[in-house]
């Protein structure tokens, strides 16, 4: 068993929820700067969304708001990838390595969903 194998034992043996599958505890892993980058992303739409409401508030032209509304739809989806990613490099390969192959099914079901 390798050593960041075994780490992940330990780490899931103190706190079973950890990248499990089950459903009740399931927590992410991400770093802090990880996290505070998704947060200043979302901040970013939140505030974009607000202009949106704002531009309809004030009868904007519509092209000017479908613009705005592509923007924001653009932001979200990069913030959709990075968690992807973080799951990718964290979770899967996590699970994957103490022999927890469900994930790669319940991976294909979220992939799907993103593709809708």
């Amino acid at each position: 068993m390798s050593k960041e194998s075994i780490l992940f034992e330990q780490v899931i043996q103190q706190d079973p929820g950890f990248c499990s599958p089950g459903e009740d505890k399931r927590k992410s892993h991400h770093s802090d700067q990880a996290n505070s980058d998704l947060l200043n992303r979302l901040n970013q739409i939140e505030g974009q969304v607000r202009g949106i409401k704002d531009m309809i508030e004030k009868d904007i032209y519509c092209d000017d708001m479908l613009n705005q509304i592509s923007s924001v739809q653009a932001t979200l989806n990069d913030v959709g990838k990075l968690v992807l990613e973080y799951h990718m490099k964290s979770c899967v390969i996590e699970r994957i390595q103490v022999g927890d192959t469900e994930v790669l099914t319940e991976f294909m079901k979220t992939i799907n969903k993103l593709m809708k």
